[in-house]
């Protein structure tokens, strides 16, 4: 089966596209009092590749579904295996189901998902373009940080997905993912702007912050926008915007 095709957004001109895509971010444009109205963009999204069977997947998604590898198990309502595109150019991997997430068995739900949602936008994406994952599969009570130990008995199944979708890039949103994904105790500060690597494959892999962070901390979605930059960039070959 082939990738669905990336569709990016329609616009007039370079001007009405940036514009754009800081006004899903909820960035204020400053523009001169002479310049014309940027023209609204429309994203076009390519149709989900969800319906097929794949034995692969469906192997995955009955381990992950039935997995009793650590203690979460024990107080999951049900996992969350991952939603979107099997396909996707780009996979985004959370840390771990929050309250809402363990209750509806999808992941980033709530104002943390919706502006996820619009972080894809701005990249001309719709959330069905991707796939999206945790860390974790199962929520850790009160939304504790993971402990090493579910990391360690989760992340192969992400590892699985990674190898199954073979997307192009992978965008790692918060600390948490970040650090559990490349290895590494370094803050994110020092993990942003850089490339990176997952896996055997190599998949590129840039660092953003969380939602739920941004949502705290709107003044860092410029910052944002730039790690959105670069990773379509990457998604794209490399092409400067």
């Amino acid at each position: 089966m082939g990738r669905a095709p990336h569709a990016p957004a329609v616009t007039a001109s370079a001007t009405a596209r940036r514009a754009y895509y800081l006004d899903a971010l909820g960035i204020d444009a400053y523009l001169s009092r002479r310049a014309p109205a940027p023209a609204p963009a429309v994203v076009v999204a390519a149709p989900a590749m969800m319906a097929t069977p794949d034995s692969d997947w469906e192997t995955l998604r009955a381990e992950v579904a039935g997995c009793t590898k650590c203690r979460l198990c024990e107080t999951r309502t049900q996992t969350v295996f991952g939603v979107g595109d099997l396909h996707a150019r780009w996979m985004v991997v959370g840390e771990a189901p929050g309250a809402e997430e363990d209750r509806r068995g999808e992941p980033f739900v709530g104002r943390a998902g919706q502006l996820l949602n619009s972080m894809l936008r701005a990249v001309g994406l719709a959330r069905e373009n991707v796939f999206i994952a945790n860390i974790l599969k199962c929520r850790p009570p009160g939304n504790r940080d993971p402990k090493p130990d579910e990391v360690a008995s989760c992340l192969p199944y992400l590892a699985r997905q990674v190898a199954l979708v073979e997307p192009a890039i992978i965008l790692a949103v918060g600390r948490i993912a970040a650090q559990n994904l490349l290895g590494t105790d370094a803050p994110l500060a020092h993990l942003r702007g850089t490339v990176h690597r997952f896996g055997a494959a190599g998949t590129p892999l840039v660092v953003t912050y969380h939602p739920a962070y941004l949502l705290r901390s709107p003044g860092e979605k410029r910052k944002a926008w730039d790690d959105l930059k670069l990773a379509r960039s990457l998604a794209d070959g490399g092409r400067a915007e």
